[in-house]
């Protein structure tokens, strides 16, 4: 068993609240007086094109948060000495808005993405706020950009909320002066391929996240150190990281995603299994959304435990592995085919019959984020 010890409850696990925060209701509106022209949503790379306006509030520890402000897409001024620059205070958040087939533009789940981002906040000694504020404001600037949300059935408006460092002392400690900012874009499929099966390189000496650092929270300093690992992995044939933990080897992540495991037991029943959140293990939305709908359905038992390779190689020699895939916002879902541990390749029957399982968790999740299956988890912003 992977125990892990946890002190305390940090600031967004007891709620919202904040002894500081800034208010939707004064918002600053400065729109651009000429926009860009909207690209082919058929044609869009991930991350490369951005929307006309943006979302900044500054803070300092002796004025706290300022008003926040939507404006035209611009640079960012900072200081060379800037604590983000030197000692990577910062984090984000990865959001999509979502325009179903009925026009309305819609949120999935952001409550979780508020609550994930004040976590890692408080760990990272930046200011905190009102979640429930910065969802307005969201909603406010995604309002503005409204065009920009594609009229398209595969493509999104992707919403990355950052928070960084401004102050420029070279001291390492806590910064009393911070920027929080959001920038959207249209985005397409996160693999061009679409809902293509990767090959993972199960790596046995690099460590994504370890007891009390930072694995459960979504801080860039978490993403920049795997980019070589992936490297590695790409020079073996494979797309993604399949990130191990410890002496036994414990599933931890895959890429930059969650990971889950659907696996046939002994007694003939099918268990979806996923590593629990031990401190290593990033609290993804969709994770949550896979957990939560899979415990609705009847035909298969949902596990949040400890899994090792070694199990999971058991179960694909003993032909009990049924499928195994990653969850993220980016992906959604993404199929595994292949894992390479110590030299020798697996290959996983994960596309055998098509990958049912994966498959349905798709489509169940993208007709909820595009209105097709009303729900609780939707957000409507315009």
């Amino acid at each position: 068993m992977l125990a892990i010890k946890r002190v305390g409850l940090l600031v967004s696990e007891r709620g919202y609240a904040t002894a500081s925060t800034f208010r939707a209701a004064d918002t600053i509106v400065k729109k651009t007086e000429r926009g860009n022209p909207k690209p082919d949503p058929n044609k869009l790379v991930f991350g490369a094109t951005y929307s006309d306006h943006m979302l900044t509030i500054k803070h300092t520890n002796k004025a706290g948060w300022g008003k926040p402000v939507i404006e035209p897409l611009t640079d960012l001024k900072i200081h060379p000495g800037a604590k983000v620059l030197h000692y990577a205070t910062e984090l984000f958040e990865g959001m999509k808005a979502y325009r179903g087939d009925d026009g309305k533009i819609r949120l999935f789940r952001p409550d979780l993405n508020m609550k994930r981002m004040l976590s890692t906040a408080e760990r990272s000694v930046l200011p905190t706020f009102d979640g429930n504020e910065l969802l307005e404001c969201i909603k406010k600037l995604v309002q503005v950009d409204a065009e920009w949300v594609p009229r398209s059935k595969s493509s999104t408006l992707y919403i990355r909320p950052t928070l960084i460092g401004t102050e420029p002392t070279l001291g390492v400690a806590a910064p009393s002066e911070s920027l929080l900012f959001v920038v959207t874009g249209p985005v397409g499929p996160y693999f061009p391929t679409g809902f293509k099966p990767v090959s993972l390189l199960a790596d046995t000496f690099h460590c994504r996240a370890f007891p009390g650092g930072m694995g459960a929270f979504k801080a860039g300093s978490n993403y920049g150190p795997t980019i070589y690992v992936n490297k590695l992995a790409q020079e073996q044939g494979c797309q993604q990281v399949l990130w191990l933990y410890g002496e036994k080897r414990y599933i931890t992540e895959v890429g930059t995603m969650n990971v889950f495991m659907c696996i046939k037991n002994k007694k003939g029943g099918v268990e979806l299994v996923t590593p629990p959140l031990n401190g290593l293990i990033l609290p993804g939305v969709t994770r949550q959304s896979i957990i939560d709908l899979g415990r609705t359905w009847k035909d298969i038992t949902v596990s949040e435990r400890d899994i090792t390779i070694d199990e999971l190689l058991e179960a694909q020699q003993d032909n009990r592995l049924l499928e195994m895939f990653g969850a993220g916002t980016a992906a959604i879902v993404c199929p595994v085919e292949r894992i390479v541990y110590e030299g020798k390749s697996y290959d996983l029957a994960t596309m055998d019959k098509g990958a049912p399982i994966t498959s349905r968790f798709h489509d169940e999740i993208v007709d909820i984020q595009f209105g097709r299956k009303p729900s609780k988890w939707t957000v409507d912003v315009a």
